[in-house]
């Protein structure tokens, strides 16, 4: 045999009797149990009571035949039917069977409203773990979780809750498209941005008028109505001189749908299981929630919710990518070794297990924040680095999933496997709730509504660590920005942002988290000139125990 002939059966594994060198697909595991840093962070956040479901729905959800499905209900996705055979208007949307399969799951998991129907210490921490879970395997169904959780907690204030928060508190996913008082349980969606406004909401031109008895008369459409078979819909509209916020049924109390007619699906990028619509509204009734006016005010807050689950979904992603890239690198050779004992690729897939913890443990810390409303200080923090997070972790989450489709080369960007679909999920938690510099903006927003604070918790941060000079360089450029007038405060946000999550990353990362991992992370993350690129920062990052750590052997 020539040179040629050994080189070529090296590279392609041939001298190995039996292999073909393609990397089988994941087994059936514990997405829970191999997974060190949410185990971790759960307890650290006070969702240790919580953990024996949590590993029961880990090994639930990491089941082989659970990822054939999503695959195959994102590939056959939603259609819409205007009409029945008779010609009567019906706007209802079909889904794969799957889909009911999946939203089954969410429900049972508590995903939908448990933090909010059956509180108590632990439950939003334990609700975004199994969000983490959840959304490794089929992220088009969050979207309705999200949107129905985040809706509770506003409608909880209204009089006639109680007749709705049964089926909300259940955890049966009803998937009937019939009046809600003859259902288990229910989902509410939302619609709040108009074709000529985005996410200029003083521009939206739907209207209401009252009716009488709390109820009103909507006119107008929609550019996106979330999740359009759910029971009802959360919208904004104007209401005299400003916008209020409205609850909308999907069918009224007489049994005759509430005329809110779907035109078309997006055809979206990704999150295609999932189905978005444009529609519009030709009277439909709707229920006033909130103080008149102050529609926007109110639908901020819900959004203060679904922003914390696109982080958890971002993070989610990060996670199943790296595992994915983690798992083909252990499998495939290439030049005569695996690609996990080459320097270059350990490097790389290193780095992407930082992105990956840090994620992980910023995700958990802020849904901690959110079991603690009774303690200012928390949820000041909330409102600061909730935005920042949904900025930095959203906008990382494509490069993660990029680079861990370019770990399998070729195929890598092949519709069978699995990494297509999570790159193409990935841009719309980044673009959801508000795109990046909304979030930018609404953190200089609310550091400008408590500077004291948020300047003592910089600096605090920094102080905490004083023997890394990185984070206090981060911190003195933080708040050297946050003293800058309106306008150069703008040029600088999305700086303001990722320092800020870099550094509270980097303090959890320092206080909880092995040397291993905190070390790699301060020094590449706030300790090195070599920009966002994976892999190319001046420090050696990978080993064997970070590595084992992200992914076990």
């Amino acid at each position: 045999m020539n040179l040629e002939d050994r080189v070529v059966r090296v590279v392609s594994g041939a001298d190995k009797p039996g292999t073909d060198n393609q990397v089988p697909d994941l087994p059936d595991c514990n997405l829970y149990l191999t997974d060190e840093a949410l185990v971790e962070g759960v307890r650290r956040e006070g969702g240790e009571d919580r953990e024996a479901e949590l590993e029961t729905w880990g090994a639930r959800l990491g089941s082989a035949d659970l990822f054939r499905l999503a695959a195959e209900i994102n590939r056959q996705g939603p259609t819409l039917r205007s009409f029945d055979r008779r010609g009567a208007r019906i706007d209802v949307v079909d889904f794969h069977p799957g889909w009911s399969e999946f939203l089954s799951l969410a429900f049972a998991q508590g995903m939908h409203g448990s933090a909010w129907t059956a509180p108590g210490p632990g439950a939003q921490v334990a609700r975004a773990a199994h969000y983490l879970m959840h959304g490794q395997v089929e992220a088009g169904s969050l979207c309705p979780a999200t949107m129905t959780s985040a809706a509770i907690p506003l409608l909880a204030r209204e009089p006639w809750f109680a007749t709705i928060q049964p089926q909300l508190a259940s955890r049966q996913y009803d998937g009937r498209d019939v009046p809600v008082i003859e259902k288990r349980a229910m989902m509410i969606g939302m619609g709040m941005t108009e074709r000529q406004g985005g996410s200029d909401l003083r521009a939206n031109l739907s209207h209401a008028e009252p009716l009488g008895e709390g109820w009103f008369r909507l006119t107008g459409h929609k550019w996106f109505l979330s999740s359009p078979m759910s029971d009802a819909h959360l919208v904004l509209a104007r209401d005299g001189d400003g916008h209020s916020c409205f609850y909308m049924p999907r069918w009224l109390d007489d049994g005759r749908r509430n005329p809110v007619r779907l035109l078309r699906l997006k055809d979206k990028l990704g999150n295609r299981s999932n189905a978005s619509a444009e529609a519009e509204f030709e009277g439909a009734a709707g229920r006033r929630i909130g103080e008149p006016g102050r529609g926007i005010v109110t639908l901020v807050e819900m959004a203060s919710y679904t922003r914390l689950d696109c982080v958890l979904g971002s993070t989610a992603l990060m996670r199943q990518a790296l595992v994915q890239g983690i798992h083909h690198a252990r499998h495939r050779q290439a030049f005569g070794r695996f690609l996990i004992d080459q320097p270059l690729m350990r490097q790389v897939l290193a780095d992407l297990a930082l992105e990956s913890e840090a994620a992980t443990a910023l995700a958990l810390r802020l849904a901690g924040a959110f079991d603690r409303p009774e303690q200012p200080a928390e949820q000041a923090l909330r409102r600061l680095l909730v935005p920042a997070a949904k900025f930095w972790v959203c906008k990382r989450a494509i490069d993660v999933t990029a680079e861990c489709m370019e770990v399998w080369g070729g195929n890598g960007y092949v519709e069978d496997g699995p990494m297509p679909r999570l790159y193409r999920e990935a841009p719309v938690n980044s673009i959801w709730e508000g795109s990046g510099n909304v979030m930018c903006l609404d953190v200089l927003r609310a550091a400008r509504q408590e500077p004291q604070f948020v300047a003592q918790a910089i600096d605090g941060l920094a102080r905490a660590h004083a023997g890394e000079p990185g984070l206090r360089a981060a911190a003195d450029r933080l708040l050297a920005a946050l003293a800058l007038d309106a306008d150069g405060q703008q040029a600088m946000a999305r700086m303001v942002a990722r320092d800020l999550v870099l550094l509270v990353q980097a303090d959890l990362l320092l206080r909880h988290a092995p040397q291993v991992v905190s070390r790699a992370f301060v020094d590449s993350r706030l300790g090195a000139d070599g920009g966002d690129a994976f892999g190319a920062r001046p420090v050696v990052l990978a080993s064997d125990a970070l590595l084992r750590r992200a992914w076990p052997d």
